[in-house]
């Protein structure tokens, strides 16, 4: 069992601030991100997956009679030789397929007890899923925010998109650290980007929305259902240990807590207290889940307090 501070050596990181080193990383363990779409993609450029659609495409799909209106030039002359009637090949069409990225660096994301802060395993995760995608050869763009601000990466290919997304990364990290923690302002912030990401999205993404989810909104879910209708949306809620469960005491003690501005005093070992945040917790959760259930996205967890390499390693492991 590797130590924490181990841990943060193999991570090349400080587990706060981001670095252009623990970025990129990620472009080594590109294995680790499976971007195989489960939807047919909808976009209309050409690109590089198959799908149900059939079209003037590179992949033979089938050969069937000749219709009237069908291109002269894909007469399949062996089969209608064989068969004595004319038929034609049949080609499934490759769709491009962007990759689009919205990670939140809010105040909220900002906690961590463990190993990471929230908001840094939300930028490995962005680092990663964009280096894979561009090593598929997908277009990939971001849309990054904060408390007050946000970063548009606009889809491009290859190395330049996925450079261009980390040094954004990095610069608004170093400004969230010490953003005031405005609850309504980040619910707000939050659902401003939820609209802008179903603007920017086109038809036919892979979009994958990173944050703890913990501003959703009557407002942001319509905008992730909406989105969800034409793109295939994968939603990755970040948490860190503690806020699954306090930490259990043999004695009663008091401990005061801090998000920087505004303080509170916890009962550690408080049997009572102790039930009632798991409690409040698990309604948390569970409303997040059925929210993303109404959606139709895919929801996925991921905690601040293992590295992500080692989190998708087990998940690889226990598919087999």
């Amino acid at each position: 069992m590797q130590s924490i501070q181990e841990n943060l050596t193999k991570l090349v990181t400080d587990g706060l601030n981001l670095s252009v080193a623990e970025l990129l990383r990620y472009q080594q363990l590109t294995r680790l991100m499976d971007l195989t779409p489960k939807r047919t993609p909808q976009a209309r450029l050409a690109g590089s997956y198959l799908t149900r659609h059939k079209g003037r495409g590179m992949e033979f799909d089938e050969a069937r009679h000749y219709q009237a209106g069908d291109d002269i030039r894909a007469i399949d002359w062996r089969v209608t030789a064989r068969t004595g009637k004319t038929h034609t090949k049949i080609y499934r069409e490759e769709r491009e397929r962007p990759v689009f990225i919205l990670c939140d660096l809010s105040p909220s994301m900002q906690f961590g007890t463990r190993l990471l802060t929230k908001a840094v395993q939300a930028a490995h995760l962005t680092s990663l899923i964009s280096w894979s995608a561009a090593t598929r050869g997908d277009k990939v763009g971001a849309l990054l925010f904060s408390s007050g601000k946000h970063r548009e990466c606009k889809p491009l290919s290859r190395k330049r998109a996925v450079l261009n997304i980390c040094h954004e990364l990095i610069t608004l990290q170093q400004h969230s650290i010490n953003a005031q923690a405005d609850e309504q302002a980040q619910t707000a912030a939050f659902t401003d980007v939820c609209a802008r990401a179903r603007r920017l999205a086109r038809p036919g993404s892979l979009v994958y929305l990173i944050s703890d989810f913990q501003h959703l909104s009557e407002a942001s879910q319509q905008h992730i259902s909406q989105l969800s209708r034409h793109c295939e949306v994968n939603a990755v809620e970040i948490t860190d240990p503690m806020e699954h469960a306090l930490p259990d005491t043999s004695i009663v003690q008091p401990v005061n807590v801090t998000d920087g501005h505004a303080q509170q005093t916890w009962m550690l070992g408080d049997k009572q207290e102790m039930a009632a945040y798991r409690q409040w917790r698990e309604q948390q959760e569970s409303a997040i889940a059925a929210a993303f259930s109404r959606s139709r996205v895919s929801h996925h967890h991921v905690s601040a307090g293992l590295s992500l390499d080692d989190q998708l390693l087990e998940l690889h492991r226990g598919l087999r």
